[in-house]
């Protein structure tokens, strides 16, 4: 596989022109310009992020397989949404944790979109059980949540997002001083960043940096649910 040089200056074009032209006609029409400006390109930089993923924990992987490895289908899952368009228009790159088999794992996360790039980490959406046991390790562990999320370059540059609960959680402390944290449905934080920094060949040293940042969380909540970070 082609060492990564940066993403090609088509890439953020085509998902352009995707968002407006998705259909299945237009993009087998243009399959080989996915392939070119999209798909090769991600490969070879999920290869080059296992050093990255390594240095930061060996428990998450960077699998540069074109199916069932770290780039997400660009394919969407149609049948019970509204939307009924067929492709995704962004590129989404996910390093989850060897335990987990979907997007719900613990996982750094890879978000490239016209006008919209980001980094991620965290746990998205976790099921009820795994959720309640997150929100009971946060009550009983407040202070390492604090430092995980409030301290460092965290601080600086990543923000907690997502979903929460309108009231408080059934069973948990209305009056807790985390509750703005226990009633979240998704423990993920985001770094946004320029997208110009996706055609750089230090990218992925780029990635592998900020993910560092959330390090301390991701540690947090692979420990909140007993796998090893």
């Amino acid at each position: 596989m082609a060492q990564f040089q940066g993403f090609p200056r088509g890439c953020l074009p085509f998902l352009r022109q995707l968002a407006k032209n998705n259909n299945r006609p237009w993009f087998n029409e243009n399959k080989q310009r996915y392939e070119d400006c999209v798909r090769h390109p991600a490969l070879a930089f999920i290869a080059d992020m296992d050093a990255e993923i390594r240095k930061l924990s060996p428990n998450f992987l960077a699998l540069p397989r074109k199916v069932g490895g770290s780039l997400m289908r660009v394919y969407r899952d149609t049948r019970f949404a509204n939307d009924k368009t067929p492709f995704k228009t962004n590129v989404g790159i996910q390093f989850r944790h060897e335990s987990g088999k979907d997007v719900h794992a613990p996982g750094f996360y890879v978000h490239i979109e016209p006008g919209n790039c980001f980094l991620g980490a965290g746990i998205w959406r976790p099921e009820r059980p795994v959720l309640n046991t997150i929100r009971e390790f946060i009550a009983d562990n407040p202070n390492a949540w604090r430092q995980a999320t409030r301290t460092g370059g965290f601080k600086k540059r990543w923000a907690l997002a997502g979903e929460s609960l309108v009231r408080p959680p059934r069973g948990f402390d209305p009056e807790h001083p985390l509750l703005d944290d226990l009633k979240r449905k998704d423990f993920i934080a985001l770094m946004h960043f320029d997208e110009a920094e996706i055609g750089e060949p230090g990218f992925t040293r780029f990635a592998g940096r900020h993910f560092k940042d959330a390090a301390e969380l991701m540690a947090y909540l692979c420990m909140a649910v007993d796998v090893d970070y």
